[in-house]
């Protein structure tokens, strides 16, 4: 059952990308989603239900703002430690605790925290996830953690848990 779902899915996406219902576009795009689904199945979400959530697009469009915003005040600060005369920076390495328990998303949340300039993600171990960041202004675990992830798990959270 869960195979035909994502049959159906990922055909639906070929059709909205070629915009054609001509035989051979039909046929190709069967056959697409067939191997995909044959190839990647074992990468998929388990419980195909939450794909069918639609919070979890609402909060996928607000996740989208959010980043948005957070990557442009980062792509500012780090434009101005460049600038600026005497090169304000405090280089380290940060361990950020999450709360984010399936692995698509903790990805999610490594990779918007690498996206965003100034910080790296560097890795990810149980609970936490070490954060290469170019200004590191506070030694508190605490005030960091909300700083680096807090703008971005709880959204991660409510689209993907």
């Amino acid at each position: 059952m869960r195979s035909i779902v994502y049959i159906a899915i990922l055909f639906g996406i070929w059709l909205l990308f070629t915009f054609s219902l001509s035989v051979p576009n039909i046929l190709a795009g069967i056959s697409v989603a067939l191997l995909a689904t044959l190839l990647l199945e074992k990468y998929f979400v388990e419980d195909v239900r939450k794909l069918f959530q639609l919070q979890r697009y609402f909060w996928f469009v607000v996740y989208l703002f959010i980043f948005a915003w957070e990557c442009l005040k980062a792509n500012f600060d780090v434009a101005y430690r460049v600038l600026h005369p005497k090169l304000p920076i405090k280089p380290g390495i940060v361990k950020v605790k999450i709360n984010l328990k399936t692995d698509i998303a903790r990805t999610t949340l490594a990779n918007s925290i690498t996206m965003t300039p100034g910080t790296i993600t560097v890795d990810i171990q149980d609970d936490h996830i070490f954060v290469h960041w170019i200004y590191v202004s506070s030694t508190d675990p605490e005030l960091y953690t909300e700083k680096i992830a807090g703008r971005f798990e709880k959204y991660i959270q409510k689209i993907f848990e």
